[in-house]
């Protein structure tokens, strides 16, 4: 049996592609009418966090450290010795270091596997898959994540895929700062914002996070995905906070994320 808790914009349809793979999958939401769409695909729905302890393998896509701590708490004493855990949300690589130190001391395997591709990309099954585990744990949840995931890359022992996945997305916020800054300029310039995007999207200058701030009108226009992308920049400047490569990104990214912010508070 395959469990999964975080049914949003990403572990939604993450968890979705399991049940259409054929998965026995158990899911469960504080929201009861979140469980709908999944109990149609297939999959049963479970009254509380510790009804999927006889899983083998549980899937956790939550929002930050304290709602995979919350989950884990009612989850690790749940489980049978020789399951495993797989924590899919951007979290300090410090905090699944220690849920996998306890993991352990109960038989069970603790797998850190953020993933990069958004829902688009869940829908479609091509997410990035950035694991970090031993090399027994991933494995075992290879076929799991191939679900949903199209490359999938074990890049060391547990944390390593939190690493990763922060770099990641800092540079992700650090590109979309920088284009804003080159959007405005171009405008100040007299330069037609569409022509702009059209060359730059042929040119040496183009990114994808050039092509996400060409999209909006306005940077308040990024408001829902602005909170997430700044606690990733924030967790890069907590677990490198005197590094000039961390400094960089953070600086880059942070006029555009303050803008984006001002019209959603992050989430909690």
């Amino acid at each position: 049996m395959i469990g999964f808790i975080g049914l949003g914009s990403q572990g939604g349809p993450m968890a979705a592609r399991i049940a259409k793979a054929g998965l026995p999958l158990h899911v469960w939401a504080r929201r009861s009418e979140a469980l709908v769409p999944f109990v149609e695909l297939g999959a049963r729905a479970v009254p509380a966090i510790a009804d999927l302890g006889p899983c083998e393998h549980v899937g956790i896509c939550v929002i930050n450290d304290s709602d995979v701590r919350a989950v884990c708490a009612e989850l690790l004493p749940a489980m049978r010795p020789g399951s495993r855990i797989a924590i899919h949300s951007t979290v300090l690589p410090e905090t699944v270091i220690a849920l996998a130190a306890e993991a352990q001391t109960r038989g069970i395997a603790l797998i850190d596997a953020p993933v990069s591709g958004g829902a688009p990309g869940a829908e479609a099954g091509t997410l990035t898959v950035m694991c970090g585990s031993d090399e027994a744990a991933f494995t075992a949840a290879r076929p799991v994540f191939a679900c949903f995931g199209k490359l999938i890359v074990r890049l060391g022992e547990v944390g390593a895929g939190q690493r990763a996945k922060i770099i990641n997305n800092a540079l992700l916020a650090a590109n979309m700062g920088v284009a804003h800054g080159a959007i405005t300029a171009a405008a100040a310039l007299g330069i037609d914002r569409a022509m702009l995007a059209a060359l730059i999207a042929q040119s040496s200058g183009r990114s994808f996070g050039f092509e996400i701030a060409a999209r909006l009108p306005s940077p308040s226009a990024f408001a829902t995905g602005a909170p997430l992308l700044a606690k990733d920049v924030g967790l890069l400047a907590a677990i490198l906070p005197e590094h000039s490569g961390a400094r960089l990104l953070g600086a880059a990214a942070d006029d555009f994320l303050k803008s984006a912010n001002t019209a959603q508070e992050p989430q909690s």
